[in-house]
């Protein structure tokens, strides 16, 4: 049977009414920076010690690599959502990025004596705390980052980058104010995290029981 001009067309079993978008593959630029940054963790702590550590050579071009790693940090994520690249690779492979070129940057300043290890604890401990908290709650909703937590990170990637190299004089001092500010802002946005974390969970509970 023929349809006039005028009718509508016959539906195609099994066709869908609209495209859908393909999802995006593992191989895109923002995941490619993410594994970037992993890749530099190794080379960054090979650079940090070698040489007895202290050679303000070496310290220089361990501060290029971090300086770098630090600086796909600013750009993965935004890609990311801005291309419609989010991945469930990137999602949970660029906080572990984050963390490990961090926390290789802390401990191994700790471990050559340039920094003290109470303020690696201090901040490592936050940073483990803060993700775990997230888990913890991410039934009732996500906790999104702050501004406080923002700039927290900035602080801390400029103080630890000023503490991988090899400073005297007025920049030293200006970096142990910085890591001191920084580590202000660690504590400060953590408590800030707990509590938006208690008052959502709170609120998920009452919401559930209808109380």
């Amino acid at each position: 049977m023929t349809h006039g001009p005028g009718a509508p067309a016959a539906a195609h079993p099994g066709r869908p009414e609209a495209a859908v978008p393909p999802s995006p593959g593992i191989w895109n630029i923002a995941n490619m920076l993410t594994m970037l940054r992993l890749l530099l963790v190794p080379v960054f702590v090979t650079l940090l010690f070698a040489d007895g550590g202290h050679d303000p050579k070496w310290r220089s071009v361990a501060w290029a690599t971090f300086a770098v790693a630090m600086i796909t940090d600013l750009f993965d994520g935004e890609l990311a959502r801005r291309k419609g690249l989010v991945t469930d690779f990137g999602k949970i492979a660029d906080p572990i990025a984050d963390k490990a070129i961090m926390g290789a940057a802390l401990i191994g300043l700790s471990v050559l004596g340039d920094l003290p290890w109470w303020i690696t604890v201090v901040i490592l401990a936050r940073e483990l705390g803060i993700t775990l908290m997230r888990f913890w709650v991410i039934r009732f909703g996500v906790i999104p980052a702050s501004r406080g937590g923002k700039l927290k990170t900035l602080t801390q990637g400029i103080a630890v980058g000023m503490y991988v190299l090899e400073l005297t004089g007025w920049l030293a001092t200006a970096r142990a104010v910085l890591m001191g500010l920084a580590v202000l802002l660690t504590i400060g946005t953590a408590l800030d995290y707990i509590g938006q974390a208690l008052r959502m969970r709170r609120e998920g509970l009452a919401a559930r029981t209808g109380r």
